[in-house]
């Protein structure tokens, strides 16, 4: 393979590889949108649920239901885990997305290294008006995979463990 066919495969790969970050960065804004009205919910409940343990209910005119306190936190904890099972949904697809995006970026940096030796190294690192040069964008690649990686672990420990307190 020449010199300028294993660029442009490069350049390929690299451009496929763009736009599927852009179409996933899409689907990454539209499921942490989707998360902040769950997560306003979940604060919500765990409000009620720690003034649900703040009141003395023998003290009020409620005293004469039977077993309302442990009825009310009954229903607020199955509220709260109906929450972090959707929440656990969104991680899932969170997840999804941080996998495809270094799945194509690992893809990218196969291409490269099969043609590297044809590349060369000062093919690699040369720009022009038009493009910039293949180690530019490897680096970006790498910068970008390094993001979703970086934001998936805030999220990654398992939502059940978030309410313990209770």
């Amino acid at each position: 393979m020449s010199k300028q066919a294993a660029i442009l495969s490069v350049h390929q790969a690299t451009k496929k590889c763009f736009e599927v970050i852009g179409q996933q960065q899409s689907v990454w804004d539209c499921t942490l949108a989707d998360c902040l009205p769950l997560l306003s919910s979940l604060s919500s409940l765990g409000e009620q649920l720690q003034s649900c343990s703040k009141v003395h209910f023998k003290n009020t005119p409620l005293q004469g239901f039977p077993e309302l306190e442990q009825r009310l936190r009954y229903k607020l904890i199955q509220a709260v885990e109906t929450v972090l099972g959707k929440l656990g949904e969104k991680m899932s697809v969170l997840q999804t997305v941080r996998d495809a995006v270094s799945n194509q970026v690992a893809t990218v940096f196969q291409q490269y290294e099969q043609h590297a030796d044809t590349i060369g190294l000062s093919a690699s690192i040369e720009r022009s008006s038009l493009a910039p040069s293949v180690a530019d964008m490897l680096e970006w690649l790498q910068d970008i995979d390094r993001f979703y990686r970086n934001q998936y672990p805030f999220l990654h420990s398992r939502p059940s463990e978030c309410y313990m307190y209770c």
